[in-house]
């Protein structure tokens, strides 16, 4: 090659090399010493999407370089030639959704998993949350405390007024608002006392709640559901749902409210006629419903009872769709990542996590920790969090015969992309990490 400021066979000018920060001299060449056109020949020859994404998340220059030259489109036209030129609806957004979610539950069915264990609270935790990327836990002592998801580094804790105890609790981006057994609790996210209290005249004995912004719905001890607006602090409307305890909720996008009960069944109340549309059975009754969780793409409500069993009823007809007894005790949480069809995680007192199908009911996997193997520090700058390997076991194996510190009970868990969180009535916290079983 010429110098710099000669030409080429071709008469163009040949590009000088660009240096970043750190470029190495002479023939050791870097990353950053590379021009726009190599590095946008490099990208291009890549043949998988999270390939070129982790490519594009690892400075403004590549990702620059990725956008602008369309290399995510032409992938997904590479990958898909029959939408090139024709009315397909589907986007390359939703394209690329599409393949976060077959990921991600290919990682459940398939993928290596390890488990990351600290103690996140002085006494105990028995409930947790995780969206975007943090972790709520809390109930046992008088804090809820904020992790990352992905360093399960703190992030940020949350004192419980007057010394109530929390029942229930969820958050979002803003805000984080919990249950008493009288009382609703509002924070903001970035402040550790709570801003709002609701009067205790409303509803008693509160046991659990759901909320979609500006309402939130409690469940109560006599079997009612009283909905309350977090803004104007007043209660709206009271639905009666069952004749016994409301032992959990769920609220759909078209303002259905999902209440299960001690004797069984979930009924199903709508918001905007006020009318109770329905009750959904179980063959298996008696039995407590102990979970609810509903899949909008979908329209499956998912419930985890106290027999063991998981259940699934199709919204739609209100009819049931399976019942298998997945474990032979009693399942406290069942939870599935939004948006994901295919892979529902389940937990409860015998301590085992179990992912099983959303279509069938059947049990894909079952996993403990492994006690083989030791454990060991996440890593030297965080050597309170323990890396301990994970064991799967056979779905029809004597749970048993698996020694009881292998597999503490699961009080609550929750689902976020290629995670579980578990608490276990603890003091500690698990997050359970899942990969690609080709990575």
């Amino acid at each position: 090659m010429e110098a710099s400021g000669s030409r080429g066979r071709s008469g163009s000018a040949v590009p000088k090399r660009r240096r970043g920060v750190g470029a190495a001299t002479g023939s050791g060449s870097t990353a950053q010493s590379l021009n726009d056109d190599i590095l946008r020949s490099v990208f291009s020859r890549l043949d998988d999407h999270f390939d070129l994404a982790r490519c594009s998340a690892v400075c403004g220059t590549w990702n620059r370089i990725i956008e602008t030259a369309h290399l995510m489109k032409d992938l997904y036209y590479k990958r898909n030639p029959s939408v090139r030129g024709s009315s397909s609806n589907i986007s390359v957004k939703s394209y690329f959704e599409m393949l976060a979610m077959d990921e991600h539950a290919s990682s459940f069915s398939r993928g290596p998993a390890e488990a990351f264990q600290w103690i996140g609270h002085p006494i105990r935790a028995t409930l947790c949350r995780m969206k975007s990327g943090s972790i709520l836990t809390g109930v046992g002592d008088k804090i809820l405390r904020l992790w990352s998801a992905e360093s399960c580094k703190f992030m940020n804790e949350y004192n419980v007024p007057n010394s109530k105890t929390l029942v229930d609790f969820d958050f979002d981006e803003n805000k984080i608002v919990g249950l008493t057994s009288s009382q609703i609790c509002i924070w903001r996210r970035n402040e550790p006392r709570s801003i709002f209290q609701s009067g205790g005249a409303s509803f008693n004995h509160g046991l659990c709640m759901s909320y979609a912004d500006p309402e939130v719905v409690i469940g109560c001890e006599d079997g009612r559901a009283f909905v309350y607006d977090m803004y104007s602090r007043s209660c709206s409307s009271i639905y009666r749902l069952h004749s016994s305890p409301v032992t959990c909720l769920a609220l759909t996008d078209d303002q259905l409210i999902v209440g299960g009960s001690t004797f069984g069944s979930v009924a199903i109340a709508d918001q905007t006629s006020g009318q109770k549309l329905g009750v959904l059975k179980s063959a298996y009754a008696p039995l407590a419903i102990r979970s609810l969780s509903f899949c909008t793409n979908s329209h499956m409500i998912f419930a985890g009872s106290s027999a063991g069993y998981a259940h699934c009823w199709d919204l739609r007809t209100l009819r049931p769709l399976w019942e298998n007894r997945v474990s032979p005790n009693v399942i406290y949480s069942t939870r599935h990542l939004p948006g994901d069809t295919a892979t529902l995680a389940v937990g409860g007192i015998d301590g085992v996590l179990r992912i099983i199908c959303q279509k069938t009911g059947e049990t894909i996997r079952c996993l403990v920790v492994d006690a083989d193997r030791p454990a060991e520090a996440a890593s030297r700058s965080r050597p309170q969090i323990e890396k301990k390997p994970v064991r799967r076991i056979d779905p029809d194996a004597q749970v048993d015969s698996i020694p009881r510190r292998l597999r503490p009970q699961i009080t609550s868990l929750s689902v976020g992309m290629k995670k579980i969180v578990t608490t276990h009535g603890e003091n500690y916290i698990r997050v359970w990490k899942f990969r690609p079983k080709s990575s």
